[in-house]
Order: structure tokens, then sequence, then C-alpha cells
């Protein structure tokens, strides 16, 4: 509602101001068409500038503050260059020319401080505008993800049930490894590639969260491996690293870097077993030690049977022994009391 009345107070300023304009000493009287024209011009300009900013849904603060902010330090950079400048150039050169050498110059100084303000807008820390920038400061930490981590894929259901509501956060060289592995010779490899760039199409066109690709090379980033790359841009972002790489895992933990492991957080999600619960398991195979049978649960959970191996193909009821919990996974241990 507050933008409807905007939108229609603007219109109105824009047809007051034709008005004014018409009513003028200095507007010509004929012909008489021409001053509809000035109303119909301004109120059709008018309808393009609300349609606009209806076909831009996802507006981005940090895009409309650096093209504010460079506004005006462009153009008061181009009033202090005007003042300089001006003492130096000829009076023949006369006024129209001069105001165009003011227009040039303001016109390059504004490109320049706006394309500088877009391309570090996220190393910004002590200019007030940019305190918007730094989604860490407002409370909700930005998300790095990892390329194996989004070619696992669960990362995308993961987003749709909305339990993140920070930024993601993409490296532009975990998506060059992405299209590497999709480029790949081997089949399992280039599956595996082009399943991660899937995802990652699936994540940018999810409504329910902001993604960012990160495009910019830090000067740590030189010389260091991709893991390494991880770890350096998530601590610059004061953000967490999603993965599911153990060895990327110890890495980022031994520099504290907070660390979100997809198998960690799927072992969370699994029911938990107590000592002397009843549990029904397939038996599907022998295991290590004598005597003993594998089976599996619904969510992947592999269960150790004693006394099991006799019954592979069964469908059986244990009670559990003990639970181990890993990054790697969840095992259960379980004895088989009923033979019969």
């Amino acid at each position: 509602m507050p933008l409807i009345i905007l939108r229609c107070i603007f219109t109105l300023a824009v047809a007051g101001l034709a008005v004014s304009i018409i009513n003028s000493s200095t507007f010509p009287s004929k012909p008489e068409w021409l001053a509809w024209a000035v109303l119909g011009g301004l109120l059709s300009l008018a309808a393009g500038v609300v349609a606009i900013d209806l076909g831009i849904r996802r507006k981005r603060l940090d895009v409309i503050s650096s093209v504010y902010f460079g506004l005006i330090v462009g153009m008061f950079l181009a009033y202090l260059a005007q003042l300089v400048i001006k003492p130096l150039v000829p009076v023949t050169m006369g006024e129209t020319n001069q105001g165009w050498i003011q227009l040039i110059l303001g016109l390059v100084l504004c490109y320049t401080c706006i394309s500088l303000l877009l391309q570090t807008k996220d190393d910004f820390r002590f200019v007030i505008p940019y305190v918007e920038f730094a989604r860490e400061i407002k409370g909700s930490r930005p998300c790095i993800l990892d390329t194996s981590v989004i070619i696992d894929g669960r990362i995308a259901d993961i987003v749709d049930t909305q339990i993140i509501d920070g930024q993601l956060v993409i490296p532009k060289f975990v998506i060059n490894e992405l299209q590497g592995i999709a480029d790949s010779s081997d089949r399992l490899r280039r599956s595996r590639g082009r399943r991660g760039l899937d995802i990652l199409n699936r994540l940018r066109d999810s409504t329910t969260i902001d993604v960012q690709i990160f495009e910019r090379e830090l000067p740590e980033f030189a010389g260091q491996p991709v893991d390494l790359k991880l770890v350096t841009l998530t601590q610059h972002l004061k953000g967490k690293l999603i993965t599911n790489d153990y060895n990327l895992n110890k890495v980022a933990q031994l520099q504290d870097v907070t660390v979100i492991n997809l198998n960690d957080l799927a072992n969370a999600m699994k029911p938990s077993f107590l000592p002397g619960e009843q549990i029904s398991v397939r038996v599907v195979k022998a295991g290590e030690e004598h005597g003993q049978g594998i089976g599996y649960l619904d969510d992947g959970t592999m269960v150790v049977i004693e006394s099991g191996r006799e019954h592979i193909g069964q469908q059986v009821t244990i009670a559990v022994t003990s639970v181990i919990q890993k990054s790697a996974g969840r095992m259960v241990f379980g004895r088989f009391d009923n033979p019969k």
C-alpha cells in the first residue's frame, strides 16, 4: 500500500509539473498541440519509470547504494576539478565549451566512481552507506559453498526448507572447478560435474534465498589450492563454510573457521537408538567378524548384527547394544536374540 500511494503521488507530481510548464510565461502558445504533447510526454515518462520499478522485483541495496554514492562522489570530484581547471582554460574557448568540458569531466568521474564502488563494495567496512553490504554485521552470516556440497545436491533441498536465512556465496573458482569436472573425459566424473551445475542453476533460480557469485580474486588466493581458497574467503567474509569434505572440514577447524558439515547435519536428523531398543532390519550380507550379519535401515544407516550371518535375506528383530556416531556416518550394533 505505501508503494501504491508513492506511485500515485509521483504521477500527480509529474502531471502538476507539466501543467506548471504549460502555464509558464516562457511556454509558447502555438502550436496548440504542443501543450498536449508536453503533458502526454511527461505522463508517459512517469508511467515508464513506474513500469521499470515494477519490472525490477529484486532490487539489491548494494548496487543501488553504489550508484547513489558513486554519483555523489563523482559530482563532488567534478566540482573540485572544475575549480582547478577553470583558471587554466583560455577565455577564448567561451562559456559553452567550458560547460562541455565540465560535463565530460563529470561523466568520466561519475562512471569511474560507480565502477570502482561496484567492484569493491564487499571490502568496505568503514563508510556508513556500506554497512548494509556486510550481511554478517547485521546478524546473518553468509554461507560459502564448496564444490563437494554442490555436487552432493542436498543443499538445494535444505534451502527449500528455508532453514538457511543468510546469503549463499558461491566463489567463481568453485564454478570453474565444476566446469572442469563437467568437461572431464571420465563418464562418472563428467556426470557428477553436470549434476553440480544443475544444482547450481537450481540455487540461482530459488526465490527463498539470496545467492551471490563471488567473482573477485583476493591477493591471498595466489598460489593456493581450492580448499585453502575457500578457508581464506570464509575468513574474509566472516561467514560459515558448508561442506561434506572431511579433510576440508579439519583444515577449516584448524583455522577457527565455522564449518557446517552436511554429513553431520544428516546424522543429527536420523532417529536415535537407545541400548536395548528393538528394531527390525533385513540382513543383506555377512559381516567381517565370525557370525556377524550386516543390514541397512531406510536412511542408509549400517546395522551390524551379532549372530545374524545365518539369517541373510531375512527380516529380523534385534536389540540395540551400542551406536557409533561419526562424520562419515552412523553405525548401529545389535544382537539377534531370537534365532527361531
